[in-house]
């Protein structure tokens, strides 16, 4: 397929402010797109080259953008940051000077280019051609690698036509703004491929276990369904994370799951661990690669772990040697660093508190019963003070799990998270096989609820300084793939958290509603939903204005005086959020 084709899907993916429309475009674009490139067309989708998991970034500065396109349309970097500052998008920007532009033909333009694509006319390049350039971008170290990124990325534009420039240019630079969810790419491959959008599901569980959305393209399109279906989990690629529902109360939990394997709520990290020989590679609940931020936890999976090959689930604290307490997760956030590593690991030291076994010595473990996988945990960890195996207790008494809830909050944890025995690890699944067990300080059940920030209203009076007066935030509604509003937030917050979120929105702010967002309100400024925020309200209320939950005949639901606690991206995506079912399940637990 050209590129130039590509881009026309990508144009009509932008403009469009509906999620069925996005469905239907990505079903008519994978029609045509044969087996040799979808793989890398899923990828671009998604604005990379490689899934989530492959720490395999191109990552351009803007200035070093600039400087590509000036090269490539023959002007200079000040007219680019010119044109820039008055479009405020790269991608607008280069489209702007490639349309009526001579191009730069000069030799020197073209070292980085492979002889067979000098002699490709504007608008021939093929995606393959265009996704090998960008990976060999992203794969350039060493000296001169700002100079010879430029040079490769020139050497594509002069190759584009105005539209594809404007595409190409927003890839190296993470920001290709068609807002396009995992689910809503699921859809189209469905769509596409097995007629109908509502047989995602049979893709799901291969993608809950390899969380690699271009490998289930791929295996579709070349061995079909059942290939999809027989795709087994992968030492080195994470596995989408087992989540918990909610119940109200000790006496709730019983009635509803009987008999239970009790474990402490730690806040902390999730971390997926996986050990592979004398390799070992750590995993956020996000999918992202965090190895190397982790040098303890590596040595000690490498000391403490009886298997050749394993898989664990874990979270993981920072710790207070000195204190010998674990540290709250804003604490334990300073952790997620790529400079500094080992200054941050002696000041704050990990521990990691395994709680289940997924995989070990070449036989996946998903479909086992938790109990069987709490003893093969056993058989694997050896004791120590680094990775430590999370201590269980089998409960069928209320009075028991409450007594242990109330232990758990004197240590100054979270609360529990109760299992079901016989229950599999469902990978990517929230249901009551795995429930927590939560109290707020002021002695009622309760919980924070983790919102998606959608865009924000221009501040007033001292908030003019800011930028940002109140924010606009949703929760995730996993049936529809959308995010509807909750509330608006303008409470909870520093001046310097002010200043923090006018900074990171403004970074992946946009001109009109993104499809994906479900909204009757208008903020001044529209963000991309990326940005998670814990959030703590008194209650959640009835809302005809908020459009969580609401139908046709109900209204939606709201939270009342909602205020942040704390910034949440870190370890969280935005499908991660609370989602709509969990909303409106807190909603009949609260104390009335």
């Amino acid at each position: 397929m050209k590129f130039s084709k590509l881009t026309e899907y990508f144009e009509k993916l932008e403009e469009t402010s509906s999620r069925l429309s996005l469905i239907d475009i990505l079903s008519d674009l994978f029609k045509e797109t044969p087996a040799s490139e979808i793989e890398e067309i899923v990828y671009l989708i998604q604005g990379r080259l490689a899934p989530f998991f492959v720490p395999l970034e191109i990552g351009m500065a803007e200035k070093n953008v600039a400087k590509a396109i000036a090269f490539a349309f023959d002007t200079t970097p000040e007219k680019v940051t010119k044109e820039f500052n008055k479009l405020g998008d790269m991608g607008l920007t280069a489209e702007s000077l490639r349309s009526g532009n001579k191009l730069n033909t000069n030799e020197n333009m073209q070292l980085g280019l492979s002889f067979s694509l000098k002699k490709v006319t504007v608008g021939d390049l093929t995606v393959s051609q265009v996704f090998e350039t960008l990976t060999k971008i992203a794969n350039t170290k060493g000296e001169g690698t700002v100079e010879k990124r430029q040079n490769l990325l020139s050497t594509l534009l002069q190759k584009m036509d105005a539209k594809s420039a404007k595409h190409l240019v927003r890839i190296p630079l993470g920001n290709t703004r068609l807002g396009i969810g995992d689910p809503t790419v699921l859809d189209g491959l469905a769509t596409a491929k097995l007629g109908d959008k509502s047989k995602r599901k049979l893709l799901e569980g291969a993608y809950n276990r390899t969380s690699d959305l271009g490998l289930i393209a791929k295996t579709l399109w070349e061995k079909g369904l059942s290939g999809v279906e027989k795709l087994e989990v992968r030492v080195g690629s994470p596995i989408r994370s087992e989540l918990c529902e909610r119940l109200p109360t000790p006496d709730k939990v019983i009635e509803k799951m009987e008999e239970v394997d009790a474990q402490y709520k730690y806040d902390g990290f999730r971390v997926q661990i996986h050990k592979d020989g004398n390799r070992v590679r750590m995993f956020s609940r996000n999918l992202e690669e965090m190895t190397h931020m982790f040098p303890e936890l590596i040595t000690a999976s490498l000391k403490q772990v009886k298997a050749e090959n394993v898989i664990l689930d874990s979270e993981a604290l920072a710790y207070n040697p000195d204190s010998e307490e674990f540290l709250p997760f804003q604490e334990t956030t300073k952790r997620r660093r790529k400079h500094g590593i080992e200054e941050a690991a002696k000041s704050l030291p990990l521990k990691a508190f395994v709680f289940d076994i997924l995989y070990k010595n070449g036989k996946q473990l998903l479909d086992k019963p938790l109990s069987e996988r709490m003893e093969i945990l056993k058989e694997t960890i050896m004791e120590d003070d680094i990775l430590i195996r999370t201590k269980n207790q089998i409960i069928k008494d209320p009075k028991v799990l409450a007594t242990l809830l109330e232990d758990s909050i004197s240590r100054g944890l979270e609360g529990l998270v109760v299992k079901k025995l016989e229950s599999p690890y469902e990978a990517g699944g929230r249901n009551f096989n795995w429930v927590k067990l939560k109290r707020h300080s002021a002695g009622e059940l309760n919980d924070t609820i983790d919102c998606v920030l959608l865009g924000y209203i221009t501040g007033k009076g001292k908030r003019i300084a800011f930028g940002a007066g109140a924010l606009l935030v949703g929760v995730y509604d996993k049936k529809t793939d959308e995010f509807v509003t909750v509330s608006k937030i303008g409470t909870g917050l520093t001046d310097e958290e002010w200043r923090e979120v006018h900074k990171r929105a403004d970074r992946i702010s946009v001109s009109k509603k993104p499809a994906r967002v479900n909204s009757t309100i208008v903020p001044s400024v529209w963000i991309k939903p990326e940005i998670v925020l814990e959030v703590l309200a008194d209650e959640i209320t009835r809302s005809p204005v908020h459009t969580a939950g609401k139908t046709e005949e109900e209204p939606g639901y709201a939270l009342r005086f909602p205020r942040l606690v704390s910034f949440r991206s870190s370890d969280k995506k935005a499908e991660d959020a609370t989602s709509v079912e969990e909303l409106i399940e807190m909603f009949k637990q609260q104390v009335r």
